[in-house]
This record gives C-alpha cells, sequence and structure tokens, in this order.
C-alpha cells in the first residue's frame, strides 16, 4: 500500500470525531477538513481538485477525477474517515484529465515530500538514540537526505534506518556527520541512563502503533500493542518470523521502553494448497 494513502486514512482515522445528535456545522466543519486532508495526502488523488462537503454523518464528493478506480478510491478514504457512514460519490471521471497542469501535480508532489520527511522527523523524535539528535530532513520525489551531526556512530546509522524503512522512501542520501565534542560528553553519560521523564504508557503504545503503520516493511494492522510501565507486550499475528523480529525491533528503539515481550505475537501458518 503506498505511502500516501496509508498516511490519508491515518491521518483522518486519528482525529478525534463523536457523532453528533442534532446538526453541528463546527463537527461537520471538522470532517470536511479531516476527508479534504486525507485525500489531499493521497498521491493518486492529490492532482485532482476534489470537493467535500459534509452533512452529519453523510459526506458528498464533487469534482473530477481521471477514471474510476480513482473515484472508488475517494470514496474508500471516505467511508474510512471516523464520523462518516454514507457518502455520496458525484465525483466525474474525465479521461482528458491525464494531461493536468504540471504546476498542481508539482504542488501536489510538494505536498507528499513535506509530509514524507515530517513523518521521519517524528519517528527520529520517538526513539530513544536519536530524539536530541538536530537531524535535518528533506524529501524530493521520495530521496532522503539527513544532514546533521550526532553523538555516536549508532545515532547515525539508526537514523537512517528509520528513513529507510519508512513507507514511501525509495532512496536515502545519509550524510550525518559526528560531533566530536558531543560524542566525548555522551561517554560520560551512563548507558541506559534515562534522558528525561518516563513518558505514560498510552504515549508508548501510540508511538509504537504509529512506527507500525508508518514503517514499508510491516503490517501492523494486527498487532496488538500493550504497555505497563514502559514493559511492553505484543499479541496478534505477523505473517513472518522476519515481520516479528521488525516488530520488536521498533518497540524496543521507542523513547520509555524498558522492555519487549513478544511471546504472543505469532506468525501465521501457511496453508498448502
Amino acid at each position: 500500500m503506498p505511502f500516501s494513502y496509508k498516511a490519508a486514512v491515518l491521518v483522518a482515522s486519528l482525529l478525534p470525531v463523536f457523532t453528533p445528535a442534532f446538526a453541528d456545522p463546527i463537527q461537520d466543519a471538522r470532517l470536511e477538513g479531516a476527508l479534504q486532508t486525507a485525500l489531499a495526502l493521497n498521491r493518486m488523488l492529490n492532482p485532482f481538485r476534489i470537493e467535500v462537503e459534509v452533512d452529519g454523518q453523510r459526506a458528498r464528493l464533487s469534482g473530477e477525477v481521471e477514471n474510476r478506480v480513482e473515484r472508488q478510491l475517494a470514496e474508500h478514504i471516505a467511508l474510512a474517515t471516523h464520523g462518516i457512514g454514507q457518502v455520496d460519490n458525484q465525483l466525474r471521471i474525465n479521461a482528458e484529465l491525464v494531461e493536468r497542469p504540471l504546476e498542481l501535480r508539482a504542488y501536489a508532489q510538494r505536498l507528499e515530500d513535506a509530509t514524507l520527511a515530517a513523518v521521519i522527523q517524528a519517528r527520529l523524535l520517538w526513539s530513544r538514540t536519536t530524539e536530541k539528535s538536530p537531524i535535518e530532513v528533506q524529501s524530493s520525489e521520495g530521496v532522503v537526505t539527513l544532514r546533521g551531526k550526532v553523538d555516536s556512530a549508532e545515532a547515525k546509522e539508526l537514523a537512517g534506518v528509520i528513513a529507510r524503512t519508512t513507507d514511501g522512501v525509495q532512496l536515502v542520501n545519509n550524510l550525518v556527520s559526528m560531533d566530536t565534542a558531543a560524542m566525548a560528553q555522551a561517554r560520560e553519560t551512563p548507558v541506559g541512563a534515562p534522558a528525561g521523564p518516563q513518558p505514560s504508557d498510552s504515549w508508548i503504545v501510540d508511538k509504537i502503533h504509529n512506527s507500525f503503520r508508518f514503517s514499508r516493511n510491516l503490517d501492523g494492522l494486527n498487532i496488538k500493542v500493550a504497555s505497563e510501565q514502559g514493559l511492553v507486550r505484543l499479541s496478534g499475528e505477523v505473517v513472518s518470523s522476519e515481520q516479528k523480529t521488525i516488530a520488536v525491533e521498533i518497540a524496543r528503539q521507542i523513547i520509555g521502553v524498558r522492555g519487549v515481550d513478544a511471546d504472543l505475537l505469532k506468525v501465521a501458518t501457511k496453508v498448502e494448497g
């Protein structure tokens, strides 16, 4: 699944939405904004001008797309938005839209690049190894460049790993360098010493879930996460032992995680025939 589609659905699903028992123009506006953002983040749909109107639980889509696949995708994204139960899909199909104005596609690409860079920066902030590293992230059509100075080779390597494993990234130029003064200071800090206050278990669970969703190498939808004072338990099912290893490593490097128990995370059994 492309990064932009996952991110679009994720943006829509994370927004707190409550279904009102009466007309609420403020709530309608919030839903419109959530859905418009989700559509704008989708790499197949962001070149098109799609208008959104929300009335209670009903969303109306209007405008033009190039083919029926894009029309159906827009409807799926609308239905994935919490608070929307019905979609009036008035999108028209216009095959002539194959030649879109270059400036519109360029704007869509800038939006996608900015979103991809923001996802990587967020993942760097969630990691205990890179949370305080001043790493600059730039993205251009899926090619990501990392710059900055860190206090350890581990931080440089992990920054590259986080970028490379983020869904939507095609290539990573890791130009992060070593800060010798910071490295000397880091050596004086005991290994494993806490860098700040222990985050809440709900924060830890949220960041692990999001890291799973943003990872290109992992389908995290079937993984359940629980945390008790930083001791994380993973359960559910993954498709391979490699995915189980990836899930454990992703969880382990999140700030505040003191240990990971994955005994209840099962590898799916292949059915022959």
